[in-house]
């Protein structure tokens, strides 16, 4: 690891862990608003731009004939994508394809960056005077509650959208507990308490997920690189611990391409479900 003698000079195991855990931050105030993960940002952002680039430069190429390896995989992604939409909302809307492409494609690609060589970027910002540097941004909480938080506000416009102002707040009430009369009363909170508990969960459980995933997938590759941290070769245990490294740090790999694109999946499908039961009438 090309980071680890100086980590291991400069405090060893907690000060290596500590350093690939922390944010780049810019301090903008006082508050619960007063923090800004400059990473995250920056490094959102910038696979924000490789993705319309990508996709605009694919939809500007595409061809009637026979696609090339390009074009048949962007098309690959975009026709699965729309298959599995269809399948579940029931609605109509425009929104729901582009927005569900938008999801998977973009978060993969943010669980992506976890396979990158976990010293290389951190070197290569304290190489260009960057104290910090954290290249995964569905590690940050801060990145996946924006997202769940934002998947919330489109399942309530959704809801209105569909339903109506009347109807959607009367399901409030109504809504699963349905009674008539004077039960349809009594019950009336113990819905909305229900409701209220049901719509807070979804963007607790979205963020939570996709964060604890990351970020434990994040941990174990700084674990993995730790097992050589300090280990010289006068006393041979670069020798010893340098192969079991290498597998291990095969291993997980492997087995993390799995989980980073079925968290990006499981995130757009949750989605995808969210609001088609927002669309449909109880």
């Amino acid at each position: 690891m090309a980071e680890s003698a100086e980590q291991a000079a400069g405090g060893g195991m907690t000060e290596y862990i500590h350093h690939h855990l922390h944010n780049l931050q810019w301090h903008v105030g006082s508050g619960v608003f007063s923090v800004i993960n400059i990473d995250t940002v920056a490094v959102t952002l910038l696979l924000l731009a490789v993705f319309l680039g990508v996709f605009i430069t694919a939809a500007r190429r595409a061809s009637a004939g026979v696609p090339g390896r390009f074009q048949a995989f962007v098309e690959m992604v975009v026709v699965g994508v729309d298959e599995l939409v269809r399948e579940t909302f029931h609605g109509s809307s425009k929104l729901i394809a582009p927005l569900s492409l938008t999801i998977f494609v973009l978060v993969f690609m943010m669980n992506f960056m976890d396979l990158v060589p976990v010293d290389l970027l951190p070197w290569l910002g304290r190489a260009s005077g960057l104290p910090y540097l954290r290249v995964v941004p569905t590690a940050d909480l801060n990145t996946t509650l924006g997202m769940a938080l934002t998947v919330f506000l489109l399942i309530q416009y959704f809801g209105l959208k569909h339903k109506g102002p009347g109807l959607f707040f009367k399901e409030m009430f109504t809504a699963p507990f349905h009674a008539h009369g004077f039960m349809a009363i009594l019950l009336a909170p113990v819905n909305l308490l229900l409701r209220l508990i049901e719509e807070a969960v979804r963007p607790v459980s979205l963020s939570l997920r996709l964060f604890g995933n990351m970020y434990a997938g994040e941990l174990i590759f700084i674990l993995i690189a730790v097992m050589t941290l300090g280990a010289g070769l006068a006393h041979g245990m670069t020798y010893v611990m340098g192969p079991v490294q290498g597998m291990a740090d095969f291993v997980w790999t492997v087995f993390h391409i799995l989980i980073i694109t079925l968290q990006a999946f499981i995130f757009m499908m949750l989605t995808v479900v969210y609001l088609s039961m927002a669309a449909e009438h109880h």
